[in-house]
Formats: C-alpha cells, sequence, structure tokens
C-alpha cells in the first residue's frame, strides 16, 4: 500500500531549505532567491525540481563540486550580451543576477542575452523566463548539465543531458504562455519521483542496458539511457535530439561551459568541476509594435486553441503554463505533498546539520 504524502506550507518548506543551506555555508543574501525559487519550483507542482534536488546539492557540496558562498563575476558586458562565472556557485543566484541583467539590457536595445559559465544546477527553467513577465517582455532560456542521458537517434549510449528550455510571453486577460520542457522525453527528476513513490514508468521513457523500453524507474536512473523528445526515428525523435543539441550551443559552446559528453571524457571529474552552462534572454515587445496590441493577440491566440474542439473524453484544452498556475494557487492553500522517502532523506541531512526536521 503506497504511503500518504507528507503535507508541508510553503513557508515552512522555504524556512527548512533556508536552514539547510546556511548550515551548508550559503550566505543569506544567496540563500534568499536560492530557497524562494525551489519553493516557488514546488508549489507549481514541478516537484522533480524543488526540494527534490536538495540531497542532490549537499552530496556535490560535501564532494567539492560546489562553493554555496560563491559570488558570480562579470566577465564581458557588451551592449545587449553579457558573459558571467558563477564560480561553481550553485545555478540560482547567479541564473537570477544573469535573467535581470538581460531584462536590463532588453529594456535599453529591445533584446538582451547573457550566458553563464562555471555555474551549476538552477532549478526549473521557468524560474528565470518568467522573470521577463512582470516587465511584459518574452523571456528565454536554456540550460545544460555535466551528467549526460540522452542518446542520439540511431546511437546506443547518452552523450547530452537533458537540456531543458523554456520561453514565457505576457498576455493580457488570459494566463500567460509558460513553457517549460527538458528534450529529452522526460526530465530525470520524473525518474526519481516514480522511484520515491515506487511507481512504474512509461514505457517510452527510457531504455534498459539493451536498448529495450523499461517500466523500471531503477532501471533507468541506473542506466540514464533516455529518448529524445519525441522518442523513435519514425516518431521524430530526432527533431527532440536536435533541440537538445541546440541547448548545448547555446549554454554550453557560447559560453565556455561544458557540453555533450565531455564531463566524462576529461579531467573535469577529477577536477571536481562541473561547468554547467546556462542562457538567458528577454525580448521587448514594445519594439515591435505596442504591447497592448501584442497582449491582445497573445489572448486571442490562446483563448483560441482552448476553444478549439476537443478530443473525445477530453473537457479541456490547457496552454503551457496553465496547469502550473492552478496547481500553485491550490497548493498555496492546501499545502505541498512531499514523498514520505524524501522527508526521511531530507530529515537525515538535517540531523547531520544539527537542523530541525522538516516534519
Amino acid at each position: 500500500m503506497q504511503e500518504a504524502p507528507v503535507l508541508v506550507s510553503h513557508t515552512r518548506l522555504r524556512e527548512f531549505i533556508s536552514q539547510i543551506l546556511g548550515a551548508l555555508g550559503m550566505p543569506p543574501h544567496i540563500v534568499e532567491p536560492t530557497a524562494r525559487l525551489m519553493v516557488g519550483t514546488d508549489l507549481r507542482g514541478v516537484d522533480s525540481h524543488g526540494i527534490g534536488m536538495l540531497p542532490r546539492y549537499v552530496e556535490w557540496t560535501r564532494g567539492g563540486f560546489l562553493d554555496l558562498a560563491a559570488e558570480p563575476k562579470t566577465m564581458r558586458d557588451d551592449l545587449a550580451t553579457a558573459l558571467l562565472d558563477g564560480q561553481k556557485g550553485l545555478g540560482y543566484y547567479a541564473s537570477t543576477l544573469a535573467m535581470e541583467m538581460a531584462i536590463a539590457k532588453a529594456r535599453t536595445y529591445g533584446v538582451g542575452i547573457v550566458a553563464v559559465r562555471n555555474s551549476n544546477h538552477y532549478g526549473a527553467a521557468a524560474n528565470y523566463s518568467m522573470k521577463a513577465l512582470a516587465q511584459d517582455m518574452i523571456g528565454l532560456t536554456t540550460t545544460n548539465s555535466p551528467y549526460i542521458a540522452m542518446v542520439p537517434t540511431f546511437g546506443r549510449t547518452p552523450m547530452l543531458s537533458t537540456n531543458p528550455i523554456s520561453i514565457a510571453a505576457p498576455a493580457g486577460l488570459e494566463p500567460p504562455f509558460v513553457l517549460d520542457m527538458a528534450t529529452t522525453t522526460v526530465a530525470i527528476g520524473k525518474l526519481r519521483i516514480a522511484a520515491r513513490w515506487g511507481k512504474p514508468i512509461p514505457e517510452g521513457w527510457a531504455m534498459d542496458p539493451t536498448g529495450k523500453p523499461t517500466s523500471d524507474p531503477q532501471v533507468a536512473l541506473t542506466h540514464r539511457l533516455l529518448s529524445p523528445l519525441g522518442g523513435s526515428r519514425d516518431l521524430g525523435g530526432h527533431k527532440g535530439y536536435g533541440l537538445g543539441v541546440m541547448v548545448d550551443i547555446l549554454s554550453g559552446v557560447l559560453s565556455g561551459a561544458v557540453y555533450g559528453n565531455l564531463f566524462f571524457r576529461s579531467d573535469m571529474q577529477k577536477d571536481k568541476l562541473h561547468n554547467v552552462g546556462h542562457c538567458f534572454a528577454a525580448i521587448d515587445p514594445a519594439r515591435f509594435r505596442p504591447v497592448e496590441e501584442f497582449k491582445a493577440d497573445m489572448d486571442d491566440m490562446l483563448r483560441a486553441l482552448k476553444n478549439s474542439p476537443k478530443a473525445e473524453g477530453q473537457e479541456r484544452i490547457y496552454t503551457a503554463g496553465e496547469p502550473e498556475a492552478e496547481c500553485e494557487r491550490r497548493r498555496l492553500v492546501e499545502g505541498i505533498p512531499l514523498a514520505p522517502a524524501l522527508v526521511k532523506q531530507v530529515n537525515e541531512i538535517a540531523q547531520s546539520l544539527g537542523v530541525p526536521p522538516l516534519a
């Protein structure tokens, strides 16, 4: 019988994450955006990228891959572009600064693009694309990882990470369009969630060592053989593969960060260096047409999609970002459901750091 989830309020979760990060040596001005974005991710129902990542962050910190007190450094700043070095820090703080810089540049030049190298995991990509919405701008971000999982079309070994991309665009009366997706069929974090709850995964998400589909999340996590978005070549997997390479170009090659399987065929492991890369962009629609007209057309497009005929048995058509926004409203009131196995894991971390248990 499956265990009941542990419900935790967003305020308690933020307090707990802040205490853990602080106990590990992260300064308060870096703790604040990190904990806020992690909890915001859980509120939106993206359970793979919130507190679920905390054990990995602790592991990487203790292993020497993370400097939680690192201050990002501006390497280049030229008109509409800039390059930051994350100095081996966790990605949230450097990414927040980079996206804010991209937005400021877009306000001046109409577009701003800021790349980050020598960083680490930055959580859910939508955290940063969505920052542009309050400024009536379009936000875009990509990121990669040294930990490869995507098997190229016609290949049999992983060569790329899950390489997500997110774009957010404001609307008027309709909710904003917020796309956040891995370029693999599924994100690695979804496999961890399935493993925590002891649930099988759909065939097509991942392969076993023989190249056959597996429904066992533990097998999928052990071997990290994920299909590109689309799955097989016949179903368009080559498109997901191409998108994954594009993300590595923008996130890694452009900034001088990791790309492909470089981590495993270089001295990066020995040097305790993840060198994750991110790319952030902001576009000001007002440089193209009046913002009110842009948002009115966004409303019209989104409404047309949602009002189009539904498939048999379906009651609703969503646009990207709506399920997450509705989940956030619900979880702000009801609390955030956490897997008991995850609560046990983070409580053990808390005990080792002298921090009170989460729940």
